[in-house]
């Protein structure tokens, strides 16, 4: 599928067909898989052949989901996980452990930032927040020795801050560390953030992959590029033999190509368990093979509500990277000339108690804890998704106590824009 279209690569990669074989994705609904002999699955556990024993460590339906997810990304090896927040904590664990340090945009969803800032030290692995905006010289100044990734979103959630992903690869690849990026919000239809350098990307395929509200999982796909071995003394994990799994060394038996992401099966997958089910990957495969259609309705219904609400007067400010008055206006050009996604974020004028009003007022746009789907949604992150945060956090994440998200889903804009309107109204 190397050759073909990412919008081809949508329906087509991943999952090919033998002669008589189901046409669809089979869902592979089994916990454990029957071998004629020992020998043959103690090959399966020693790595020395391919093939399927448990299905919490690998399953078919998900690989063939996940090499769909590789293809799409332009990487070389991919896996699912249960959820978002399950990918974005097994990327940073494979390769951090005790005594570890993480450098990471501050402009991160709640959760993700709770789990480096708060979990993640209780693991004894340090972290150092940079803003998306800081100067070469500010991110190579938050590098420690024992750093080894640095973490971004292409798109914030919910701030819409824009990663310049090229200044943050250079600044930790100077570092001889990775970087991770949660391309979620634009999807690899509107972005691919390895073609800019990035090293590893995680999704929570249950926002505009799925698109429907109807399966929680994640993905992480590797690149293939970083040399683990080039830095082996940092990464002992993938680099030194595992005795865990019968001594192998992750990085000279799989390359740079492979040692990842089998390693995160391997160990990761293993004792932590958070696999994503094999119907939730089927579900996740329908919403794929629809993606490339449905991202471009998203960005023109995104682009419209960021418009209107920018001219009207009960709005203090809107934050969307397609409008030119935005200040990540340019970089979001630069990486995403096709457009971002279809979340809007936006502060009424009169604080909480107007942005309660506007939300008990709209009919189409339902409140939920929940974005990017094919119906539009909205909430207040401050109260919601980001509430674990104080306000000195809110304002550092760029979420101020009465900012609205909306994902616009959809439907027809001019029905959007009259609701929106009409709720604006009654404040």
């Amino acid at each position: 599928m190397k050759d073909y279209s990412i919008n081809t690569k949508c329906v087509q990669a991943g999952y090919t067909p033998s002669n008589g074989e189901p046409r669809q994705i089979p869902i592979i609904q089994s916990t454990t898989f029957k071998y004629d002999t020992s020998e043959d699955m103690g090959k399966l556990f020693d790595l020395e052949a391919s093939g399927y024993f448990y299905t919490r460590l690998q399953n078919p339906t998900n690989d063939h989901v996940a090499a769909k997810i590789a293809a799409l990304e332009g990487g070389t090896a991919a896996m699912l996980t249960s959820s978002g927040q399950a990918a974005n904590f097994f990327a940073l664990f494979n390769i951090c452990e005790c005594g570890s340090h993480i450098v990471a945009s501050s402009s991160i969803y709640g959760g993700t930032f709770n789990l480096i800032s708060v979990t993640f030290k209780k693991m004894g692995i340090d972290v150092t927040f940079v803003s998306p905006d800081a100067s070469e010289e500010e991110l190579n100044a938050a590098f420690k020795h024992n750093t080894r990734a640095m973490f971004g979103e292409t798109i914030a959630n919910p701030a819409l801050t824009v990663l310049d992903i090229e200044k943050f690869a250079k600044a930790a690849h100077a570092h001889n560390v990775p970087l991770i990026v949660d391309n979620t919000f634009p999807t690899p239809i509107n972005c691919r953030p390895i073609e800019w350098c990035a090293d590893i990307v995680t999704h929570s395929t249950t926002k505009y992959m799925d698109g429907h509200g109807a399966a929680v999982g994640g993905a992480i796909v590797d690149s293939g590029n970083f040399d683990w071995m080039a830095h082996a003394d940092m990464y002992p994990g993938l680099c030194t033999p595992d005795e865990s799994y019968h001594g192998i060394t992750y990085a000279e038996k799989f390359g740079k190509e492979g040692a990842f992401i089998t390693k995160c099966t391997s160990q990761l997958m293993r004792d932590l368990g958070c696999i994503q089910s094999p119907q939730n990957a089927f579900i996740l495969n329908l919403g794929l093979e629809s993606l490339h259609v449905r991202m471009p309705r998203h960005v023109e219904n995104g682009q419209a509500v960021a418009e209107f609400l920018e001219n009207h007067p009960k709005v203090e400010y809107v934050s969307y990277p397609g409008l030119k008055s935005n200040k990540y206006y340019e970089t979001a050009k630069k990486y995403m000339p096709n457009g971002g996604c279809g979340v809007v974020s936006f502060e009424i004028k009169g604080g909480k108690e107007a942005a309660e009003k506007f939300l008990k007022n709209l009919k189409l746009a339902a409140i939920e804890t929940h974005v990017a789907d094919a119906r539009t949604c909205c909430l207040n992150p401050a109260t919601s998704t980001h509430r674990q945060l104080n306000d000195e956090q809110l304002k550092e994440a760029g979420v101020p106590a009465g900012l609205i998200r909306i994902s616009c889903g959809l439907e027809d804009k001019k029905d959007l824009i009259a609701d929106i309107s009409a709720a604006l109204d009654t404040i």
